[in-house]
Order: structure tokens, then sequence, then C-alpha cells
């Protein structure tokens, strides 16, 4: 729905960010109900360390959302390698997750500088330069 056809828009946005922010806090509650050995087990199953694991649920869906942006700055099509390496795409998502460097990327995003001055702050830098750009590129 776009911001025209929407009669109160402000409105309209605060209560689905706060909808948001409430479907949130429950995943967090069922994630704390958890018995340590039940966690550990799930950590294990996705192949991720438990401390990992709580720190992605804690930051939420979207801690991976600057990702395909750099990937597209980049000139990297994220559905190939999806397709060609999806181990290496989730841990990449898992590293741009639980970066420590999410304002300095987005203004990078932003301004469109990211593509020259990610090696300095990315956790990803040294994946992104070794990846098979042949195998990925956009057609």
């Amino acid at each position: 729905m776009s911001t025209a056809s929407r009669p109160y828009p402000i409105v309209q946005d605060l209560i689905e960010s706060f909808a948001g922010w409430l479907k949130h806090r429950r995943e967090l509650n069922e994630l704390r109900q958890l018995d340590r050995s039940d966690f550990d087990r799930i950590a294990n199953d996705l192949r991720i360390a438990p401390d990992d694991l709580e720190d992605l649920v804690r930051h939420g869906h979207h801690a991976a959302d600057e990702l395909p942006q750099m990937l597209d700055r980049l000139g990297i099509d994220s559905d190939r390698l999806q397709r060609a390496q999806p181990l290496l795409l989730r841990d990449m998502e898992r590293v741009c997750s639980l970066c420590h460097h999410k304002a300095r990327c987005n203004l990078e995003l932003v301004t469109g500088t990211a593509a020259e001055n990610y090696p300095g702050y990315c956790g990803n830098a040294s994946t992104l330069e070794s990846l098979d750009r042949a195998e990925i590129a956009p057609h």
C-alpha cells in the first residue's frame, strides 16, 4: 500500500513498528523458556555456536539487511550466490548479523562508497574478495 493511499501513514507505520517489536519480544520470550540442553541442540543442528544463536535471535530478522545491498554494490548476484554456495551465504549472513560496524556500513551504502571501503570494516571482506565472480556475476 502506497503512502498516498493510506489515510494515516505515520500512524500506520507506528502500528507496524510496534507489532514487529511485540513479535520480536515474543520470540525472545520463547527462546528464554527453552532449557539449556534444548537450546544447545538447536544451535548444534544449525551448526552455529550457542552464543551466536542467542545473539542472532536478539538482533532480530533484519540484522543482515546490509548484506544484499553490499553484494549488489559489488556486482554480486545474491540469488546466484544462494544457488551456487548456500552455506557460504548463510555464514556471511551470520557474520553480517553479528557485525559491530552497522552504522558505518549503512553510511557507506547510502553514500555509495561501500564498494571501495568495505575491506576496512566488513567482517565478510576476505570472503567477498575470494568469491569466484564469474560463478555469481549477474547475466
